[in-house]
């Protein structure tokens, strides 16, 4: 920023606070997002981390990112299909779900979804539910609306290789358990199979579901070990049957409440290879199951996201909100979301974003931001608990973006949900954050991230906008200024704030 005058000086308008990197694949740049909330932009001094190489043989990403566009195919064309003949109005027919908040088609829709694309009602059903679990839907209370990743998944390998991971976490909704298989037995399978995927990742190459039998009935009985339960049931054989066998096998069974052990493990293990299997991570036939590429670098990707937080120097999962986050402060971004993704694995989601809001209320601005950009990790789970701070002045400008966000804005307009008052009350706090954490530089450069055209405009409604860090921001600002004359404007400000005179 050159020197220059109050009378003279125009101010660059930066639109889009809070971009969304998966728009184009790649790190928003520091500067047209506040800082308060860009982890990087406190301290770019920061050597960056070499990125992990995935294991030797694993496809390139574009590659990887083909495989993801075919086996979600059928679910993009009914996204599509809907984003196109339910466009019309803000709260599209598509939006008119069988329950509030349940996403899930009208019968009506349905059928004609099937009519015009020549499939059955249950297919356009299944391609939907798939559709809603990689993101290529946002359902929003009543409301459905084409995701991000829809609009970008032609261009952007990145954000079709997040849809693909989204739906392979969520492998269990995607092909739900038998309904008479016992609800906790169901729960205990999903938790143990993390460590049944790593083994099948470490061997490379197929793998006898025998073998994946012992391991699993290892882990399960390991997960109630740490929960000191008594372990129930027979032991697991180690004859393995065909799978005809294990389908055609009884389920009737006593209530779950009296003897969970009934469930036999191999028609547990049976309906969860054939749930990785339905979303393209493995392939299960003859006897054994084998990782595909998209599946076995998703499980190494899952590995390094614990490795890169089992190796942080503050040992971030096993910390507050507020320290996690002040220990992420220092990080690149994508370093930080992995830390916040991390952190947030470790806990309940609900009590998770009630300790980032907590935080987020302190008097640290930067706190502030990085409450809310974990909060975006955190994603639709948070919305309600987001909407009921929306009334909350320290918050309601970061929670009113992060909503906008999530209700699908275009992230070079999502400012526009900002009145100018609460524009400038964001600006006064991404400020507090870089003079308490960051450089002279950076607090001069972010000057120019103003909605008010000239600096004598900004100081008239930063004197009046109430933010309780004010008058430290502003004689900062004239502290860290190069332009005396600007400088000086500035001090003024900053004594008419303080003293309460115009």
């Amino acid at each position: 920023m050159t020197s220059r005058t109050p009378r003279d000086s125009r101010l660059r308008l930066v639109r889009a606070p809070y971009p969304r990197a998966e728009k184009r694949g790649e790190t928003p740049r520091d500067a047209a997002r506040p800082l308060s909330a860009a982890p990087g932009a406190v301290s770019d001094r920061r050597a960056r981390r070499p990125a992990p190489r995935p294991p030797e043989g694993t496809p390139a990403p574009a590659e990887l990112a083909s495989g993801a566009r075919a086996g979600l195919a059928a679910a993009v064309r009914v996204a599509r299909w809907a984003d196109a003949a339910l466009r019309p109005g803000p709260r599209p027919p598509s939006a008119a779900p069988d329950g509030p908040g349940s996403g899930t088609l009208s019968d009506a829709t349905a059928e004609r979804a099937a009519a015009e694309l020549g499939l059955t009602p249950d297919q356009v059903r299944a391609d939907w539910d798939t559709a809603r679990l990689a993101g290529l839907v946002e359902v929003h209370g009543d409301s459905a609306r084409p995701g991000w990743r829809l609009r970008a998944w032609d261009r952007d390998d990145t954000a079709v290789l997040r849809g693909w991971v989204a739906l392979f976490d969520a492998w269990s909704l995607a092909h739900p358990a038998p309904p008479r298989l016992a609800p906790a037995a169901v729960a205990e399978v999903v938790e143990a199979m993390p460590q049944v995927l790593s083994f099948l990742q470490l061997s490379a190459g197929p793998v006898p579901v025998p073998q994946l039998l012992d391991l699993l009935d290892q882990r399960v009985t390991e997960l109630r070990t740490e929960r000191c339960e008594i372990p129930y049931g027979p032991p697991v054989s180690h004859h393995h049957p065909s799978k005809e066998a294990l389908r055609a096998a009884p389920l009737d069974q006593p209530d779950p409440a009296d003897c969970l052990g009934d469930t036999p493990l191999p028609v547990l293990l049976d309906w969860a290879l054939c749930g990785l299997a339905a979303v393209g991570a493995l392939t299960y036939a003859d006897g054994q199951a084998t990782l595909t590429p998209l599946g076995s670098w998703a499980v190494w990707v899952k590995l390094e996201q614990i490795c890169v937080a089992a190796q942080s120097p503050a040992g971030h999962i096993e910390q507050s909100a507020e320290d996690m986050l002040r220990g992420c402060a220092r990080l690149r971004p994508n370093a930080a979301r992995a830390e916040y993704r991390a952190w947030l694995a470790a806990r309940p989601v609900g009590s998770a974003v009630t300790d980032l809001l907590t935080a987020a209320r302190g008097e640290d601005a930067l706190l502030r931001g990085l409450a809310f950009e974990a909060l975006r990790v955190v994603g639709a789970p948070a919305e309600a608990e987001v909407r009921a701070v929306v009334d909350e002045a320290s918050l309601r400008p970061y929670a009113l973006l992060w909503l906008a966000e999530q209700e699908g804005a275009d992230p070079e307009d999502v400012h526009l949900v900002l009145t100018r008052e609460e524009s400038t009350w964001l600006w006064i706090d991404t400020a507090a954050a870089v003079a308490d954490h960051g450089e002279a530089q950076v607090l001069v450069r972010h000057l120019d991230s103003a909605v008010q055209p000239t600096v004598p405009a900004l100081l008239d409604e930063v004197r009046r906008a109430g933010h309780p860090r004010t008058v430290q921001v502003l004689v900062a600002l004239a502290a860290a200024h190069p332009d005396p004359t600007l400088a000086k404007a500035v001090r003024r400000a900053a004594f008419q704030v303080h003293t309460g005179g115009e």
